[in-house]
């Protein structure tokens, strides 16, 4: 059973330290998975790896961690090669897709060799819930301040798009991001900019945000745009927790 329409949701969260593992999937995830509708058999969540190299060691505690749920994970590693000759039926065969965070540059463009960015928007419109966290989030969108480049954070203009807005993570833990945001959108390189705290996230249905959501007691969410006189605004949303 899909989703019942297109629905991202875009974090900087999803992870908590575990108790017997070494990771666990924290609030974010779980509700990933219940916006696909999931019921009377165990959901599977498509992680993907691309930004951080698809490192098996990260897979493993994933996968760990996704047992521990209830939840069986498929590993959708580009290196050194796709595990199949059928992106498509290997995607859309999931229930959710979570991405994981590392260099959304680098992610984009692995991506594109391979046509995955055609089969995720097919995805996304069968129903198939995209989720991640920093670069799994950046990349739906038109994208955002990023360190895909060095420790200087830069500016990305050619993500996915699924999602018409800008997009900033850990807005809260990383000092150099909140500025660089409301530079970019001053000069016009951004334009609306949704932007999370680390342990929240926005939800998505079609390309419209229907609701912040956070995981942490203080996590917070924003947008932060430019008026008709060219001033800049930042707006706290409500955040529902869960």
């Amino acid at each position: 059973m899909p989703a019942d329409q297109p629905t991202i949701l875009a974090t900087s969260g999803g992870y908590l330290a575990g108790h017997r593992t070494r990771i666990e999937l924290a609030p974010l995830v779980h509700h990933a998975v219940e916006l696909s509708g999931v019921s009377g058999r165990t959901p599977v969540i498509c992680h993907i790896g691309t930004a951080s190299g698809d490192q098996r060691a990260w897979n493993a505690d994933f996968s760990e961690a996704a047992d521990l749920a209830g939840y069986r994970a498929r590993h959708l590693n580009l290196f050194t090669m796709p595990p199949t000759d059928d992106l498509r039926g290997f995607v859309l065969g999931c229930d959710v897709v979570w991405v994981h965070g590392g260099s959304v540059a680098n992610l984009l463009a692995v991506w594109r060799v391979h046509g995955l960015d055609e089969v995720l928007h097919e995805a996304w419109q069968s129903g198939v819930v995209l989720a991640g966290v920093s670069a799994g989030s950046l990349c739906w969108h038109r994208g955002g301040p990023t360190d895909s480049f060095g420790p200087e954070l830069r500016l990305i203009d050619n993500g996915l798009g699924f999602l018409p807005f800008h997009n900033g993570v850990h807005y809260d833990s990383e000092k150099r991001r909140r500025p660089l945001v409301h530079a970019g959108v001053a000069s016009g390189e951004l334009g609306r900019t949704y932007c999370t705290d680390d342990g929240a996230g926005l939800l998505y249905h079609g390309t419209e945000l229907v609701e912040a959501l956070a995981e942490r007691k203080n996590s917070g969410a924003y947008v932060v745009e430019r008026d008709a006189d060219g001033k800049v605004t930042e707006t706290a949303l409500d955040v529902r927790r869960i």
